[in-house]
Protein backbone atom coordinates (compact mmCIF):
# COMPACT_ATOMS: atom_id res chain seq x y z
CA UNK A 1 0.00 0.00 0.00
CA UNK A 2 2.40 2.80 1.04
CA UNK A 3 6.13 1.73 0.81
CA UNK A 4 8.94 4.15 1.87
CA UNK A 5 12.42 3.21 0.09
CA UNK A 6 16.01 4.81 1.21
CA UNK A 7 13.82 7.84 2.31
CA UNK A 8 16.39 10.77 2.62
CA UNK A 9 14.78 14.64 3.45
CA UNK A 10 15.85 17.53 5.67
CA UNK A 11 15.36 21.64 6.15
CA UNK A 12 17.09 23.55 4.12
CA UNK A 13 20.60 21.83 4.04
CA UNK A 14 20.11 19.91 7.26
CA UNK A 15 19.68 16.27 6.55
CA UNK A 16 17.37 14.78 9.15
CA UNK A 17 16.38 11.56 7.31
CA UNK A 18 18.87 9.25 6.63
CA UNK A 19 17.62 6.20 4.59
CA UNK A 20 14.42 5.62 5.84
CA UNK A 21 12.84 2.33 4.78
CA UNK A 22 9.47 0.14 5.91
CA UNK A 23 5.77 0.07 4.34
CA UNK A 24 2.46 -0.17 5.17
CA UNK A 25 -0.02 -2.57 4.32
CA UNK A 26 -3.80 -2.51 3.84
CA UNK A 27 -5.69 -3.03 6.97
CA UNK A 28 -2.37 -2.92 8.99
CA UNK A 29 -2.10 -0.53 11.63
CA UNK A 30 1.99 0.59 11.87
CA UNK A 31 3.19 2.66 14.92
CA UNK A 32 6.61 4.75 14.46
CA UNK A 33 8.41 5.14 17.50
CA UNK A 34 10.94 7.41 18.58
CA UNK A 35 12.39 10.26 21.18
CA UNK A 36 11.82 13.93 20.34
CA UNK A 37 14.19 15.25 17.46
CA UNK A 38 14.53 12.15 16.11
CA UNK A 39 12.41 12.42 12.28
CA UNK A 40 9.17 11.00 12.99
CA UNK A 41 7.25 14.69 11.83
CA UNK A 42 10.00 15.15 9.23
CA UNK A 43 9.18 11.45 7.80
CA UNK A 44 5.01 12.69 7.51
CA UNK A 45 5.55 15.72 6.28
CA UNK A 46 7.87 14.30 3.15
CA UNK A 47 5.47 11.72 2.77
CA UNK A 48 2.93 13.88 2.27
CA UNK A 49 4.38 16.41 -0.20
CA UNK A 50 4.96 19.11 2.28
CA UNK A 51 8.56 18.77 2.69
CA UNK A 52 11.00 17.55 -0.85
CA UNK A 53 12.11 14.28 -0.93
CA UNK A 54 16.03 14.71 -1.29
CA UNK A 55 16.36 10.87 -2.12
CA UNK A 56 14.73 7.47 -1.99
CA UNK A 57 11.37 6.29 -3.05
CA UNK A 58 8.10 6.65 -1.92
CA UNK A 59 4.56 4.76 -3.40
CA UNK A 60 1.49 4.36 -3.15
CA UNK A 61 0.09 0.86 -4.00
CA UNK A 62 1.62 0.89 -7.97
CA UNK A 63 2.70 4.28 -8.49
CA UNK A 64 5.63 6.30 -7.51
CA UNK A 65 4.32 9.58 -6.24
CA UNK A 66 8.03 10.76 -5.48
CA UNK A 67 7.28 14.13 -7.62
CA UNK A 68 3.50 14.74 -6.84
CA UNK A 69 2.25 17.90 -5.25
CA UNK A 70 0.34 17.20 -2.10
CA UNK A 71 -3.43 17.42 -3.26
CA UNK A 72 -2.85 14.83 -5.85
CA UNK A 73 -1.13 12.67 -2.86
CA UNK A 74 -4.74 13.64 -0.84
CA UNK A 75 -6.89 12.28 -3.82
CA UNK A 76 -5.28 9.37 -4.60
CA UNK A 77 -5.75 7.89 -1.01
CA UNK A 78 -3.38 9.76 1.37
CA UNK A 79 -4.91 11.29 4.58
CA UNK A 80 -3.00 13.28 7.28
CA UNK A 81 -3.59 14.07 10.84
CA UNK A 82 -1.13 17.36 11.58
CA UNK A 83 0.47 17.36 15.09
CA UNK A 84 -1.76 20.22 16.62
CA UNK A 85 -4.91 19.38 14.56
CA UNK A 86 -5.10 22.02 12.28
CA UNK A 87 -8.39 22.88 12.75
CA UNK A 88 -10.39 26.09 11.57
CA UNK A 89 -11.79 27.41 15.11
CA UNK A 90 -14.58 29.60 14.00
CA UNK A 91 -15.74 27.21 11.50
CA UNK A 92 -18.53 24.47 12.71
CA UNK A 93 -17.69 20.96 13.19
CA UNK A 94 -19.21 20.17 10.01
CA UNK A 95 -17.61 23.33 8.19
CA UNK A 96 -14.34 21.70 9.14
CA UNK A 97 -15.66 18.03 7.99
CA UNK A 98 -16.85 19.86 4.91
CA UNK A 99 -13.26 20.68 4.11
CA UNK A 100 -11.85 17.58 4.01
CA UNK A 101 -14.55 16.67 1.06
CA UNK A 102 -12.12 18.93 -1.17
CA UNK A 103 -9.51 16.17 -1.02
CA UNK A 104 -11.98 13.39 -2.73
CA UNK A 105 -11.91 12.78 -6.11
CA UNK A 106 -14.63 12.39 -8.05
CA UNK A 107 -15.71 15.14 -5.58
CA UNK A 108 -18.66 14.07 -3.45
CA UNK A 109 -20.58 17.09 -1.25
CA UNK A 110 -21.81 14.33 1.53
CA UNK A 111 -20.10 13.23 4.23
CA UNK A 112 -20.35 9.80 5.15
CA UNK A 113 -22.57 8.10 7.87
CA UNK A 114 -19.82 5.95 8.86
CA UNK A 115 -17.58 9.23 10.39
CA UNK A 116 -20.49 9.90 13.15
CA UNK A 117 -20.81 6.67 14.24
CA UNK A 118 -16.86 5.97 14.55
CA UNK A 119 -17.20 9.46 16.18
CA UNK A 120 -20.39 10.27 17.76
CA UNK A 121 -19.59 13.36 19.19
CA UNK A 122 -18.67 15.01 15.81
CA UNK A 123 -22.80 14.52 15.28
CA UNK A 124 -23.75 16.37 18.75
CA UNK A 125 -21.46 19.00 17.89
CA UNK A 126 -21.84 18.98 14.07
CA UNK A 127 -22.88 23.37 14.26
CA UNK A 128 -20.79 24.09 17.43
CA UNK A 129 -17.64 25.92 16.57
CA UNK A 130 -14.15 23.49 16.58
CA UNK A 131 -12.51 26.08 18.69
CA UNK A 132 -15.13 25.60 21.72
CA UNK A 133 -14.48 21.83 21.78
CA UNK A 134 -12.30 19.78 24.05
CA UNK A 135 -8.85 18.98 23.04
CA UNK A 136 -10.49 15.08 22.38
CA UNK A 137 -13.37 16.39 20.84
CA UNK A 138 -10.91 18.01 18.27
CA UNK A 139 -8.96 15.55 17.87
CA UNK A 140 -11.57 13.63 16.92
CA UNK A 141 -12.58 15.90 13.88
CA UNK A 142 -9.29 16.37 13.05
CA UNK A 143 -9.31 12.69 11.94
CA UNK A 144 -12.56 12.93 10.89
CA UNK A 145 -12.09 15.52 8.56
CA UNK A 146 -9.31 13.40 6.93
CA UNK A 147 -11.35 10.34 6.90
CA UNK A 148 -13.91 12.15 4.88
CA UNK A 149 -11.93 12.14 2.18
CA UNK A 150 -11.68 8.45 1.73
CA UNK A 151 -8.14 7.75 2.09
CA UNK A 152 -6.99 4.14 1.61
CA UNK A 153 -3.55 5.77 4.17
CA UNK A 154 -4.11 7.57 7.04
CA UNK A 155 -0.89 8.99 8.56
CA UNK A 156 -1.69 10.16 11.94
CA UNK A 157 1.38 12.65 13.64
CA UNK A 158 1.08 12.71 17.66
CA UNK A 159 -2.67 12.16 18.09
CA UNK A 160 -2.63 11.60 21.94
CA UNK A 161 -0.80 15.31 22.80
CA UNK A 162 -2.62 17.12 25.22
CA UNK A 163 -5.70 14.87 25.58
CA UNK A 164 -6.57 12.47 28.80
CA UNK A 165 -5.62 9.13 28.93
CA UNK A 166 -8.97 7.37 28.60
CA UNK A 167 -9.78 9.20 25.53
CA UNK A 168 -6.53 8.57 23.88
CA UNK A 169 -7.43 4.77 24.72
CA UNK A 170 -11.07 5.32 22.89
CA UNK A 171 -9.66 7.32 20.21
CA UNK A 172 -6.64 3.79 19.89
CA UNK A 173 -9.91 2.04 19.64
CA UNK A 174 -11.60 3.39 16.96
CA UNK A 175 -8.55 3.73 14.74
CA UNK A 176 -7.99 0.13 15.34
CA UNK A 177 -11.87 -0.58 14.58
CA UNK A 178 -11.52 1.70 11.22
CA UNK A 179 -7.89 -0.15 9.74
CA UNK A 180 -10.03 -3.91 10.56
CA UNK A 181 -13.43 -2.90 9.25
CA UNK A 182 -11.95 -1.11 6.40
CA UNK A 183 -8.88 -2.02 5.42
CA UNK A 184 -7.30 0.87 5.78
CA UNK A 185 -3.61 1.58 6.29
CA UNK A 186 -2.87 3.04 8.97
CA UNK A 187 0.85 5.00 10.38
CA UNK A 188 0.93 6.61 13.68
CA UNK A 189 2.97 8.49 15.25
CA UNK A 190 3.26 8.50 18.57
CA UNK A 191 5.36 8.53 21.52
CA UNK A 192 2.52 7.51 23.79
CA UNK A 193 3.95 3.52 24.50
CA UNK A 194 0.38 2.47 26.24
CA UNK A 195 -1.64 4.02 23.37
CA UNK A 196 1.14 2.71 20.33
CA UNK A 197 0.68 -0.70 22.22
CA UNK A 198 -2.89 -0.70 21.95
CA UNK A 199 -3.49 -0.16 18.59
CA UNK A 200 -0.28 -1.38 16.94
CA UNK A 201 0.39 -4.82 15.33
CA UNK A 202 4.02 -3.42 14.43
CA UNK A 203 6.34 -0.69 15.88
CA UNK A 204 9.07 0.97 14.37
CA UNK A 205 11.86 2.73 15.82
CA UNK A 206 13.39 5.80 14.89
CA UNK A 207 16.76 7.63 15.67
CA UNK A 208 18.58 10.20 14.46
CA UNK A 209 16.60 9.63 11.28
CA UNK A 210 17.21 6.07 11.07
CA UNK A 211 15.04 2.96 11.21
CA UNK A 212 16.88 0.98 14.43
CA UNK A 213 14.30 -1.12 15.20
CA UNK A 214 11.11 -3.08 13.84
CA UNK A 215 9.39 -5.61 15.65
CA UNK A 216 6.04 -7.10 16.13
CA UNK A 217 3.73 -4.64 19.23
CA UNK A 218 3.19 -8.63 20.32
CA UNK A 219 7.01 -9.11 21.29
CA UNK A 220 7.77 -5.23 22.41
CA UNK A 221 4.51 -6.62 25.13
CA UNK A 222 6.68 -9.38 26.08
CA UNK A 223 9.89 -7.72 26.05
CA UNK A 224 9.63 -4.14 27.89
CA UNK A 225 13.31 -3.86 27.92
CA UNK A 226 13.12 -2.72 24.60
CA UNK A 227 10.95 0.20 25.02
CA UNK A 228 14.40 1.37 27.59
CA UNK A 229 16.45 0.57 24.84
CA UNK A 230 15.35 2.63 22.06
CA UNK A 231 13.55 5.21 23.77
CA UNK A 232 15.53 5.56 26.29
CA UNK A 233 12.65 5.53 29.22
Amino acid sequence: MLNIENVVSGYGKIKVLDEVSFSVGAGERVVLLGRNGMGKTTLAKTVVGLLPLWSGSLSLESNTINDWPPYRRTWDGIGYVPQGRGLFPKLTVEENLRMGLYGTRPRTNSIADEIFDYFPVLGERRNQAAGTLSGGEQQQLSIGRALVGKPSVLILDEPSEGIQPNLVASIADRLKSLAVDTGLAVLLIEQNIDAALRFAERCVFIDNGTVVHACSAEDLKQDESLVGQLLGV
